[in-house]
Order: structure tokens, then sequence, then C-alpha cells
């Protein structure tokens, strides 16, 4: 019955209050500037800023749900356009970092 369950059998998600929604972009933003927001990582947490679900988030940038899947675990190879249509609309840009940051980062796993 899609009553109770949304696309995949799963539960529609609730959305995000808007000071919750507010919060997560604003630390978003933070890990951003301190070089934190790295591939695979990055892509989960604008998603989940947003209070979207994966098939959500796929629909809104023209992906699947599969390749949100993909990108958020880091199987998937996506080109500078797929990273562009993601990140632009959060005033995002590709980018490199530095390695030792990212070791820094990374350690923390």
């Amino acid at each position: 019955n899609d009553t109770f369950f949304g696309e995949y059998g799963m539960p529609p998600k609730k959305p995000l209050p808007k000071q919750e929604q507010r919060a997560r972009r604003l630390e978003m933003d933070r890990k951003a500037c301190d070089g934190e927001l790295v591939l695979p990582h990055a892509v989960c947490e604008i998603r989940t800023a947003c209070g979207m679900t994966q098939a959500d988030f796929g629909r809104h940038f023209g992906l699947t749900r599969k390749q949100v899947i993909e990108l958020e675990s880091g199987k998937s190879n996506p080109t500078l356009e797929t990273l562009m249509k993601v990140c632009r609309p959060f005033g995002f840009q590709v980018g490199f970092v530095r390695l030792e940051k990212l070791t820094r980062i990374f350690s923390k796993f």
C-alpha cells in the first residue's frame, strides 16, 4: 500500500525541521571550510543536510537511486559534470585539497 510505504518499500522520510536543516548545513559548511568535506562522504552529508532520501536526492539531481548509493559508498567514478550538478546548488565547487590535510582527516576513521 503506497499510503504507508514510499518507493522501494521504505517508509516515507519525515521532513527535517528547519532548525535541524540549518544546523546540518552549517556543519557541512564548516567541514568544507576546514577541507573535511571529501568524497564519498560529501555526497551523503549534502543529502542528509537536506533531509532527503537517496531516491529523492537522485530524482532531484537527475540520478538513479543506485547512482546515489554508489556515489555515497565510493563505488562509482563520477564525472566532473555529475559532481558539479550535486555540489553547485549548495555553493560548493569541485577542487583539490592538500594531501597532508586528507591524511589527518582519514586517520580519524
